[in-house]
């Protein structure tokens, strides 16, 4: 036994988070869980956060957990089919296609021809001196 009444210790690491599974038992003997979470903030200050859970309650909080875990599923493949089902509904409304611009060449203007938009005009002096 260690020197706090572990009996097991495992950790996970995460982004800014660390979890740490310890087994322990207490003086008079009961073991239970301990849940510690630790937060990094802002560089070096800590933030730790603990649950215990004694041996005797520790299937009900697994079938908690289990629960909870099933739901999370759940609703995340139901998110997916409904993401799927906007899409294509969207694809069916707007179709797939691809559509290509053709571009044509300039033709080179008479300078007697401005260009204002759509509409060209000409002007019908330049036309008349010809």
């Amino acid at each position: 036994m260690g020197a706090r009444g572990e009996l097991f210790t495992t950790q996970v690491y995460l982004d800014n988070r660390s979890y740490f599974f310890n087994v322990k038992e207490n003086r008079t003997g009961d073991v239970f869980l301990q849940i510690v979470e630790s937060k990094n903030r802002d560089g070096a200050e800590q933030d730790r956060l603990q649950i215990a859970i004694f041996a005797e309650d520790m299937q009900k909080f697994l079938q908690g957990m289990d629960k909870s875990l099933e739901f999370i599923e759940k609703e995340r493949k139901a998110r997916q089919k409904q993401q799927r089902e906007k899409k294509a509904a969207k694809d069916a409304k707007y179709g797939k296609k691809i559509y290509k611009v053709k571009v044509e060449k300039e033709e080179k203007a008479e300078p007697s021809v401005k260009k204002t938009g759509r509409v060209h005009v000409v002007s019908k002096k330049a036309s008349e001196d010809k």
